[in-house]
């Protein structure tokens, strides 16, 4: 295989059905689909311009038409969901999930456009551009922060972009409710994991009481300053939270997932002028995680 195509013939199989066809009508001829995509994979594993696309992929804006086309149909989340149905249908998802989030600095040809830093944020609606277009101010300059909730396997199953100075915690409850995992027979989707593990950033009463109600088994890390106030406050600063020390050492798995992530140097930099295309880039991302798992399984 060379180093402009990523994608298994394997793989490929898995996702070509989901993905625009020629129509028939007279025009332009129809761009070949799988050379588009790997296109777009290029794009993002190299951070380079557009513009700096090799000739092989054809003309620059066309790849770029077919990425944001993908992104605004929402394409990616549709071919997500029937890779995960699949998967779960095999028996292949562990429904231990870890969740967390990783920054990325936001480079100037990302922000070059009117933004308002700390407007309101796109978290239940991802699809929906925000008027930040997801950039905020931190110290380490203009940064993007990438949300993911992922399988015992490290494969994404809820992924939100954010600016880089959002904290983690309030993202929680949307990355849980994008949860769907459709069954390929009769059966309601899954849209909840057996349990969650998560660090001392998402350690705070609304979230354990929150996955308490869904029967989600919270493993979530405390931080030293709820601890002293627990036990400053004697009786009636109840019992700690269950907390399994060794299960925890399985959150890793997301972080071993965003340094294969921040292996496509277009997501561990920022170049995108809109959240939703970077957001695109990232589910392709978790695309080729999916298709690689279940091509490596047949």
């Amino acid at each position: 295989m060379s180093r402009l195509q990523v994608l298994s013939d394997a793989q490929w199989e898995l996702i070509a059905d989901q993905l625009p066809k020629p129509t028939g009508r007279k025009g332009r001829p129809f761009a070949d689909a799988r050379l588009m995509v790997e296109g777009i994979i290029y794009r993002y594993r190299c951070g380079i311009a557009w513009r700096d696309l090799p000739e092989v992929f054809g003309p620059w804006q066309t790849v770029w038409t077919w990425h944001r086309r993908l992104a605004a149909e929402e394409t990616w989340e549709k071919i997500l969901a029937q890779l995960r149905a699949q998967a779960d249908a095999e028996g292949l998802i562990d429904w231990t999930a870890s969740v967390d989030s990783t920054a990325a600095r936001a480079h100037q040809h990302a922000t070059n456009i009117t933004g308002h830093t700390g407007a309101s944020s796109n978290c239940t609606n991802p699809s929906a551009e925000p008027p930040d277009h997801a950039v905020g101010r931190s110290r380490g300059g203009l940064t993007s922060k990438v949300h993911q909730l992922v399988e015992g396997h490290g494969l994404p199953l809820a992924t939100i972009i954010s600016p880089g100075q959002a904290n983690d915690a309030p993202v929680l409850t949307p990355l849980v409710e994008q949860i769907r995992v459709p069954r390929l027979g009769p059966g309601r989707a899954r849209t909840r994991p057996d349990e969650l593990l998560g660090d001392k950033a998402y350690s705070s009463r609304a979230i354990r009481t929150y996955l308490q109600e869904r029967g989600i088994t919270a493993t979530i890390a405390e931080p030293d300053d709820q601890k002293r106030h627990r036990r400053n406050r004697g009786t009636k600063g109840g019992r700690p939270p269950k907390f399994n020390a060794q299960r925890y050492k399985g959150r890793n798995i997301i972080e071993r997932g965003f340094c294969h992530l921040k292996q496509w140097r277009g997501i561990a930099t920022r170049y995108d002028k809109l959240a939703t295309t970077y957001r695109a880039a990232a589910l392709l991302h978790g695309v080729t995680a999916w298709t690689k798992h279940l091509s490596d399984t047949l």
